[in-house]
């Protein structure tokens, strides 16, 4: 077999075969791995002058291999691999140089079964050897003799009265005489057990007979029970009840399931009808009062704000008990506005009956009070939406290892984020999420059993009875996917699939599951996964990690040359990854009291998996919310109070320091909106070793989207890619070109051949300098501004990826943008990617997204004396700095730069930052893919941003005032100045440690009616000034489709100030005041924790 050959490395990737021939060094040195584009093909990777070349090795229709080689020398064909590399030492057969020296492969560590879990019972092995093969022959046999006693007698205890006298003659002659049969099929090799297959059948002749006449019956019943019956759809397959040869088993199973499909489809059909919930009311958020202080002319007063999220209603009233007769209807509220540097500080926004825009701000008792009324309002304004499909909604992700145990009593405090860490509010109890992700290891029960489980608890939480995407199990490895029932037809496109891991890469024990569909227009993943246990395994947890990247098999086909981490809008990444904290075995007892003093900082710099993620060895771009939760594993069960860290074993005694094993993780594209709210473990699920872990997130979504603009006589769309550089970390000697695939386009689109401009050692520069026009199946802007584009740099010798990437079409909304973005393959970083971006769309105008309802805004929270001061009151007001960091997902670790494998960047930085109130033409959307690459600017690129507010582009700038009169000019988008790109490119000098900035969105300021229009500052002053540092979820200003949005006015500029730590514990949960903990890799928070705000101009 070539498989037994030293040069024959299988799977391995293309990194590691280029390591390989790096490490051997000479000319001529040689092996073969399997191709990663073609299936059944191999590659031949031989080493030349320190560079690798690669030859494809194909098979024809007859199975016979041959080498892609130069022109010009004739194709020999081979039956076997061993063959072929003979045939190639010889020189003159068309290779760079000829084969000479193979190079071995590595040997790798098998995992070693835990000795607390027993390992599954595996059938004999046969051994080939014929050393001592009389030996197996006759301990085989009386192997399968003591088995067959054993039976017979335990057959003779057992009443067989009830037992057909031919049904008894029938067993007792399988352990006498078939059972020898069935052990010698099992050592050649076949494990089917054909005699007893027959015993089975004949057993259940009768049985077999029923169901095929029953089974059509029950297939027509089910069909009219379907309330969907699309042709073709909801059958099941004939040969399920044509078939009588089939297992009995699977039969049964199938009978089983198609039975208890029958019962819940009925069930629905009779509840809906009759209106009965299962016992249950119909599900309704009840209204919730929630105690608050406002300031008015300097007096703080008591406030009841009681949000009643069923009539869309908020209530504003002096007492608890008081009237109701001061009220806004939902879409009278504008906006939520939080306060960065006031954590229980909340901004309302709303429009009165006359038409006035007022700010009113209130001081919530926690921070957790004011996240449950955020969540509550933002669950009245989507309840009342007039949109037909959600543009936003909310996940659950959960993680359990259940230890092989049972379940205890109560677990809904898992599903209700209640525990340590990052926790939900009380008042949030009755606001269900619109999925619900679970995945547990270790788990005893079966699919059946947790599923009924899993919807029971959610029925009795949030009184709806949750539809079933998909559940998939390896061993005790599971994930479920749960979805409200007005989601159901939202879902398509579900696939599932698992990878081992355990021992050999054979066994489930270790392993992982995973889900894929698409929501609408978005794309969905979910991975759970069992990693390999002990402290001392970290490189072998970091393989299976990677193994699964590369062999789980989900979503999209014509994906192919892209893994999992770039195939979906958002990957959610969930299990027991159990990497440690690697302390020494002798600080158990120092562990245990940081732990009780709930200081994780110590602890978390030595996790294994943040230091990992640090070096860019696993989970290469994921993120994590902060750890602010004692670590999971490993407790003594039924209780929380002990760490059982030690276990007896023969050979001495085995250290389990604590650790945060179970973790929930997430990557999706580029400026795309993913916020997560709870990421925190649960105190009172205490039958396992291991504490449920979980998270709640709010997640932007894409909906089928279908024009309103006549597609014949919209203008064509066109997104042009030029100007693209890739530097790849490879030692081959081939040449390039790139693929684009996106869902927006008809069909991927291929570059012609790059040219390769140096070779370093270790890498190589390759220029595409040829344009990419790409063409959109739809050019309206609210569909294009929400698509992505999948870039793949591939090689034209074997037609392998060496780099995968993304690029959001967002970044391109207003002109010409650069964009720098990683490029990566199975995992590893693999190189990088720069290059121009060009959108040109059809004009339009996108609609409010449900997730800009919520901004925050970093003030000094200056008030002016006076009857200004009233926030009831302003009517004048300067616009505060306004951002969502959500919107793409930057995250700021204590002043380091954190790589997210993208950056854009709009290239005329010569250019006046402000203009001169408001002279120069501006643009309107039709025009957004005409501005000019770098080397060629236009003469309408002057952005305007006279103030520091920047707020979603969909609702447009402020600049202009609330009204205008008849003979004023119809309002004009501006453009904004996109800050540098500072992932992957040198930052500006003295600025070198700006944290990552994606494009401030243009913020003016409103006034009313009868007050005049501050005067914008000037151009000197403000190209004086740094660029504004706002995250915000894309770059370029959207038309005013809403009224805008005014700030509290303040008497003069002051210096913004810091936001401190956040700290998600309530005070009653601190022993003392410790900081928040901090990621290791971090440095400790400092004083100015966030970017710079520039100056406000003097008026």
């Amino acid at each position: 077999m070539s498989n037994n050959q030293p040069w024959c490395h299988g799977n391995i990737t293309r990194s590691k075969a280029e390591n390989l021939l790096s490490k051997a060094a000479r000319d001529g040195s040689f092996l073969i791995r399997d191709s990663e584009s073609v299936q059944g093909a191999y590659a031949l990777c031989v080493l030349h002058q320190n560079c690798v070349h690669a030859y494809r090795i194909l098979p024809n229709e007859d199975k016979k291999l041959s080498v892609q080689a130069s022109e010009g020398v004739p194709i020999r064909f081979f039956s076997l691999l061993s063959e072929l590399v003979e045939a190639y030492y010889s020189p003159n057969m068309g290779l760079v140089t000829h084969l000479q020296y193979s190079v071995q492969r590595e040997e790798e560590l098998d995992e070693e079964p835990e000795s607390s879990n027993q390992p599954p019972q595996l059938p004999p092995r046969k051994f080939t050897s014929n050393d001592g093969k009389d030996s197996e022959v006759k301990t085989s046999e009386q192997a399968c003799k003591s088995l067959a006693d054993t039976f017979l007698m335990r057959l003779q205890h057992v009443d067989m009265s009830t037992v057909p006298e031919e049904h008894q003659m029938a067993i007792q002659d399988y352990f006498r005489t078939s059972i020898y049969l069935d052990a010698e099929h099992v050592q050649n090799g076949n494990p089917n057990l054909p005699s007893l297959k027959k015993l089975t059948m004949a057993l259940c002749k009768n049985l077999n007979n029923e169901i095929s006449r029953t089974l059509p019956t029950l297939e027509v019943f089910h069909q009219s029970l379907d309330q969907q019956f699309p042709s073709g759809m909801g059958q099941f397959p004939k040969h399920m009840y044509a078939d009588s040869s089939e297992s009995i088993s699977f039969r049964l199973e199938q009978l089983t399931k198609l039975l208890y499909s029958i019962e819940d489809k009925a069930k629905n059909a009779v509840f809906n009808a009759t209106g009965y919930e299962g016992g249950h009311r119909k599900s309704l958020i009840p209204p919730v009062t929630f105690e608050v202080k406002q300031e008015s002319l300097g007096i703080s007063m008591k406030v009841f704000l009681k949000v009643d999220v069923e009539s869309g209603k908020l209530f504003i009233k002096k007492s608890k008990d008081g009237p109701e007769d001061k009220y806004f209807v939902h879409n009278k509220i504008l906006q939520l506005v939080k306060s960065q540097k006031m954590h229980a500080k909340l901004v309302i926004v709303v429009e009165t009956e006359k038409e006035k825009i007022l700010r009113k701000e209130f001081v919530f008792e926690n921070t957790k009070k004011r996240e449950g009324f955020c969540q509550l309002l933002q669950q009245m304004k989507n309840k009342h939406s007039e949109k037909p499909e959600p543009d936003m909604i909310t996940v659950f992700v959960g993680t359990w290892n259940m230890g092989n145990a049972g379940l205890p009593h109560n677990i809904n405090s898992w599903f209700q984020c209640k525990g340590q860490g990052k926790t939900k509010d009380d008042t949030a109890d009755h606001i269900p999420h619109d999925f619900y992700v679970i995945g547990t290891q270790e788990d005893p029960l079966s699919e059946r059993e947790w599923a009924d489980t899993v919807k029971g608890v959610l029925r009795n939480i949030t009184n709806i009875s949750f539809k079933q995407v998909v559940i998939h199990t390896l061993w005790n490895i599971r994930i479920i996917v749960l979805v409200k029932p007005e989601h159901e037809n939202r879902i398509s496109h579900v696939f599932s699939d698992s990878v081992k891991t355990g021992i050999a890469n054979t066994l489930g024990n270790k392993g992982a599951v995973g889900v894929s569909f698409m929501f609408n227009g978005t794309s969905f993943s979910f991975v759970n996964s069992h990693l390999t246990s002990g402290s001392e395994k970290k490189l072998r947890r970091n393989q299976n990690y990677i193994n699964i990247l590369r062999f789980l098999n989900l979503g999209d086909k014509k994906l192919n040359p892209f893994d999992i981490t770039n195939r979906f809008t958002h990957l959610f990444w969930l299990g027991d990854l159990n990497y440690r904290v690697e302390f020494q075995s002798t600080e158990a007892e120092y562990m245990v009291t940081k732990i009780k003093q709930q200081q994780y900082q110590e602890l978390l710099c030595k996790d294994q998996l943040s230091m990992e993620m640090n070096d860019e060895k696993v989970f290469l771009h994921f993120n994590e919310e902060e750890i602010s939760f004692a670590p999971t594993y490993r407790f003594e069960r039924y209780t929380r109070e002990k760490y059982a860290y030690t276990k007896a074993k023969a050979t001495g005694t085995k250290y389990n320091l604590p650790s945060w094993c179970d973790r929930i993780l997430w990557k999706s594209y580029p400026l795309v909106h993913v916020v997560c709210q709870a990421y925190g473990c649960t105190q009172d699920i205490m039958t396992s070793d291991h504490s449920p872990v979980f998270a709640s997130f709010e997640v932007g979504v894409a909906s089928q989207f279908v024009s309103k603009q006549d597609l014949n006589s919209a203008p064509q769309g066109g997104i042009q890619i030029m100007n693209c550089m890739a530097t790849l970390q490879t030692k081959s000697k081939t040449k390039f070109f790139i693929e684009y695939h996106s869902s927006c386009l008809e069909k991927m689109v291929k570059t012609s051949e790059g040219e390769n401009m140096e070779h370093t050692d270790g890498s190589i520069k390759v220029w595409f300098g040829n344009q990419a026009q790409l063409t959109p199946i739809i050019s309206d802007p609210e569909y294009l501004l929400d698509q992505h584009i999948l870039i793949c740099v591939k090689s034209t010798d074997c037609d392998e990826s060496y780099g995968e990437g993304c690029v959001a079409l967002r970044a391109a909304q207003c002109c010409y943008t650069e964009f720098h973005i990683t490029l990566t393959h199975h995992g590893e970083k693999t190189g990088i990617l720069s290059g121009g971006i060009q959108l040109q769309t059809s004009a339009g105008k996108p609609t409010e997204k449900l997730y800009d309802f919520i901004k925050i805004e970093k003030d000094d929270s200056v008030t002016s004396k006076g009857k200004s001061s009233d926030p009831n009151k302003t009517s004048i007001t300067k616009a505060h700095d306004i951002s969502n960091p959500s919107y793409v997902g930057v995250t700021y670790k204590c002043g380091n730069v954190t790589d997210r494998g993208w950056s854009y960047s709009m290239p005329p930085k010569n250019l006046p930052v402000a203009s001169q109130g408001g002279k120069d033409p501006l643009r309107s959307p039709s025009d957004v893919g005409t501005h000019s690459p770098p080397g060629k600017p236009s003469t309408n690129q002057n952005p305007v941003h006279d103030e520091k507010m920047f707020d979603n582009p969909l609702y447009g700038s402020m600049g202009k005032p609330h009204t205008q009169s008849q003979d004023q000019d119809p309002p004009q988008k501006e453009h904004l100045t996109i800050p540098d790109p500072i992932f992957l490119s040198k930052p500006a000098d003295g600025d070198s440690e700006r944290p990552p900035v994606p494009t401030p969105r243009n913020r003016s300021y409103t006034c009313s009616e009868t007050k005049p229009l501050p005067g914008a500052p000037s151009t000197q002053q403000s190209t004086m000034q740094k660029k504004p540092v706002v995250p915000s979820r894309s770059q370029g200003c959207m038309p005013n489709n809403r009224p805008p949005l005014p700030a509290k006015s303040r008497p003069s500029p002051l210096e913004p100030q810091a936001p401190k730590p956040r700290d998600n514990r309530e005070s009653t949960e601190l022993p003392s005041k410790y900081g928040p903990a901090v990621r290791p890799g971090q440095l400790q928070p400092q004083k100015d924790t966030q970017p710079d705000v520039p100056r406000r101009a003097a008026l």
